[in-house]
């Protein structure tokens, strides 16, 4: 399909209002623009994105890229959006199956490589997933504030590529070096802690592998 979306959350105070992030690949020279009033850091997110699917072996599209951050009266921050873009971009190209990405949210900002790195408003995006219903995944490094809310269910990651793979995306060579299926640790928040047994939720986290 020429157009996708995927699910993601901004920041505003405390709270973290959703965010729909529509990629469009249209006709004309290539170029890639970001509306919906970003802030730079965000703007930024094109250099980024293009890196990291070029590192993880995508093909990123020769095509006119529009990128819209619904609703576009709500300001945007922070490189929080890098993960859905480029996941939208695979969707929008035929590189991922959109359905793949139905009841999720993502998060996430992406270095070069493709590696995660942490996000901040973890636990108010995963309140938000949770009072939605969908699953949220987001950097490995942010899932210990995440689990924190109630009714969460969070799916830590460390690159790119484990959340592709994750989505059924891999690669032929990827296969043969046996690296097609990175393991995604799936961590469900047990039940409210009090501040002080925050150690002792550590301790007792569950991880279930997914398949």
């Amino acid at each position: 399909m020429a157009l996708a979306t995927v699910a993601s959350r901004a920041l505003a105070g405390i709270d973290a209002p959703e965010v729909t992030v529509e990629v469009h690949l249209g006709p004309g020279l290539p170029a890639f623009h970001i509306v919906g009033l970003p802030d730079a850091e965000v703007r930024e997110a094109k250099d980024r994105v293009r890196a990291a699917l070029h590192h993880a072996q995508f093909e990123f599209p020769s095509r006119r890229i529009t990128v819209n951050l619904a609703p576009a009266d709500l300001p945007k921050d922070s490189a929080r959006f890098d993960l859905p873009i480029a996941l939208g971009i695979l969707a929008a190209s035929g590189q991922l199956k959109g359905a793949a990405l139905a009841g999720l949210e993502f998060a996430g900002e992406l270095s070069l490589t493709g590696e995660l790195r942490p996000v901040r408003g973890a636990l108010a995006m995963a309140l938000g997933t949770g009072r939605a219903g969908r699953a949220f995944i987001l950097p490995a490094a942010s899932a210990a504030q995440a689990a924190l809310a109630e009714r969460a269910i969070v799916l830590p990651a460390a690159s790119l590529l484990e959340v592709c793979a994750h989505l059924g995306v891999g690669h032929a060579d990827d296969v043969e070096r046996g690296q097609a299926r990175p393991e995604v640790h799936f961590h469900r928040h047990l039940g409210r802690i009090d501040p002080g047994k925050r150690a002792a939720r550590h301790r007792c986290q569950r991880h279930v592998h997914l398949p």
